[in-house]
């Protein structure tokens, strides 16, 4: 039999056939997301399938469907009060399951409570390859598609060829898997693996805890990749086995000899911490080539479903107990899910965040998506942990974003400019 990809196995598995890269399926869903920016255009289409009010079978079908309150949470105005109150009836009518205001971002919450190895999760928000982390075919669609893929529990896609990236050696201290994934962004485009899946592995990722591997994942749209899969292992199943999952364990990586479109090799211990420049992901440079500009920074956020998990807010904190901001720097956290949160609560990092002079935010998406909750003024300028630094994307086309790990962020709010 072909030696096959990650992507390749799952999909070949999930339909019942042997598949290859071009190949257009029909496939089986097994969990769908929507979100709140994401969510009513999606129901709206699910009920013009329906043509009425659900029967058993479709209530059986949004069984599978999760609802999450989190990119307006709460609600900043009317309108999105209005779109929470449309989500919360559906969710109601249907079974569908409501993650509501305060419990997290979507793709946190996907993976401490849904995602699982081997699985096919479609989601209406594009970084929802975060679950590819779990080995798991995740990626993110429009809400019509969504709507159909609840509706009948199926959905199409074109088996994606894949991009093999591997990570090598050990990272050097003060570097993360974030600064890895935007030297790769950097290194291969924004397009660089458009509608293909990234495949990580090696030593240096083998070695890297599910935080860690998360972030990797999450991040794999930003070079415009479908899906960003790492192979299942003892790592994986510790995870699961935290978050009450274990049984759902199951080994899956790819086959010895697969054949890749491409293979990327990295040496983990060559890299440095990274920032990516306005207004593009791969605008990604070393810290240490930016330093030298004395870049000042207005606000610094920490958190979002690229960095806002419990080890992330833990480095954050090393870094700044017993210090403050920068007194022209404002302090944002935003733990990613209500669980991050207690846990920061209960090992006093949430402590040494307001004595440093921080604000903690409704677990959530926050800033990131620019609807409330730290929107920049004018001409300001921000470092985040976040995944996008697009014009606008934290509510004013005039600020500019800068990116980089949450390390590199906490100095940089001590110190008042981007640093390390």
């Amino acid at each position: 039999m072909r030696k096959k990809t990650i992507a390749e196995k799952i999909i070949s598995e999930r339909v019942g056939k042997d598949v290859r890269a071009g190949d257009f399926v029909i496939a089986p869903v097994d969990v769908c997301m929507v979100q709140d920016g994401t969510g009513p255009l999606a129901v709206k289409q699910i009920r013009a399938l329906w043509g009425g009010k659900p029967g058993v079978k479709q209530k059986a079908a949004c069984r599978k469907l999760i609802i999450y309150l989190d990119h307006a949470a709460p609600a900043p105005n009317q309108e999105l009060a209005e779109s929470h109150k449309i989500l919360r009836q559906f969710a109601k009518e249907t079974g569908a399951v409501l993650s509501e205001v305060g419990e997290g971002v979507c793709h946190q919450r996907l993976i401490e409570d849904w995602v699982c190895p081997g699985q096919i999760v479609m989601g209406a928000d594009s970084h929802t390859c975060t679950g590819g982390a779990l080995a798991a075919f995740a990626s993110g669609m429009g809400s019509t598609d969504i709507a159909v893929a609840t509706a009948v529990s199926e959905t199409w896609l074109k088996v994606p060829s894949t991009i093999l990236v591997n990570v090598n050696g050990k990272l050097p201290p003060g570097v993360c898997s974030k600064d890895l994934i935007l030297y790769l962004i950097g290194r291969i485009s924004a397009e660089g693996a458009t509608y293909e899946a990234l495949e990580f592995a090696g030593s240096a990722v083998k070695g890297m805890s599910m935080s860690e591997r998360f972030t990797i994942s999450n991040m794999a749209v930003e070079a415009g990749a479908k899906a960003g899969l790492i192979a299942s292992d003892g790592t994986t199943r510790k995870f699961l086995k935290e978050h009450g999952r274990e049984k759902k364990f199951r080994k899956v990586s790819a086959d010895r000899g697969a054949d890749y479109a491409k293979v990327i090799d990295i040496d983990a211990g060559s890299l440095e911490p990274m920032v990516s420049l306005p207004h593009f992901v791969d605008k990604a440079l070393p810290v240490s080539r930016v330093v030298k500009r004395k870049i000042k920074i207005d606000q610094v956020f920490i958190g979002t479903c690229t960095n806002g998990r419990i080890e992330d807010l833990r480095v954050a904190a090393g870094i700044l107990k017993g210090r403050r901001r920068y007194p022209g720097t404002r302090l944002l956290i935003g733990p990613a899910s209500r669980r991050v949160y207690l846990e920061a609560l209960q090992e006093g990092l949430i402590d040494i965040f307001m004595k440093a002079g921080a604000i903690i935010l409704t677990p959530g998406c926050g800033p990131c998506v620019g609807v409330h909750s730290g929107i920049l003024a004018d001409g300001e300028k921000c470092l985040s942990t976040a995944n996008r630094n697009f014009k606008g994307r934290m509510g004013n086309v005039k600020s500019e974003i800068y990116l980089s790990s949450p390390a590199t962020a906490a100095h940089s709010a001590i110190k008042g400019i981007i640093c390390h």
